[in-house]
């Protein structure tokens, strides 16, 4: 899973799907309306990759958090982000056991669920294990059939054919050359 095209926009809500480079800043398109905004240069505009969630220890990339969600809910839809702080603080503690209960608040595990469900929605969780083995099994080898020779006969007509073609090597524009005839006439 890519999560370097999808982008969290600050004072916008969702997720956004980088579409190209402007002048002074980007176009991204949203996943929930589809429409397409630019955004300023000045605007904080995040990837997903970027993203990392605080443990005791070390942070975890947002794709690993997802992966596990992924693999807790099989697949699935997870927990409402409209839940109880009880019920999402459970809920993380279940996806990443060692999570900083202190740097991480309630509402980032909302944005988190959110998110979840909203990549899981446009079918975007693909992890690379999966990507991996759809690859292997969609490439079945395939032979390049070997290109037929031409009989003899052919050949000598291909051959007059081409030579046959007017070329031209002049590179002086049609007009230039209307002028250039004008000019030697009235002098």
């Amino acid at each position: 899973m890519d999560l370097k095209d999808i982008l969290v926009i600050s004072g916008f809500g969702g997720l956004f799907k980088f579409i190209s480079q402007g002048r002074n800043g980007i176009i991204v398109e949203s996943f929930a309306s589809k429409k397409r905004t630019f955004v300023s240069a000045a605007t904080k505009v995040s990837s997903l990759n970027e993203i990392a969630i605080f443990t005791d220890t070390e942070e975890v990339s947002l794709s690993d958090v997802f992966k596990s969600i992924f693999q807790k809910e099989n697949g699935g839809k997870t927990i409402d982000p409209k839940s109880s702080n009880d019920e999402l603080k459970n809920f993380m503690a279940e996806i990443l056991p060692n999570y900083d209960k202190e740097r991480v608040y309630v509402s980032d595990i909302k944005k988190l669920v959110i998110w979840y469900g909203i990549l899981l929605d446009n079918k975007l969780l693909v992890f690379e294990e999966e990507e991996k083995k759809e690859s292997t099994e969609k490439e079945p080898a395939v032979e390049i059939p070997k290109a037929k020779s031409l009989p003899e006969k052919d050949k000598k007509t291909t051959i007059k054919k081409t030579a046959q073609k007017p070329t031209t090597t002049s590179k002086t524009p049609p007009a230039k050359k209307a002028q250039m005839m004008t000019r030697k006439k009235t002098g």
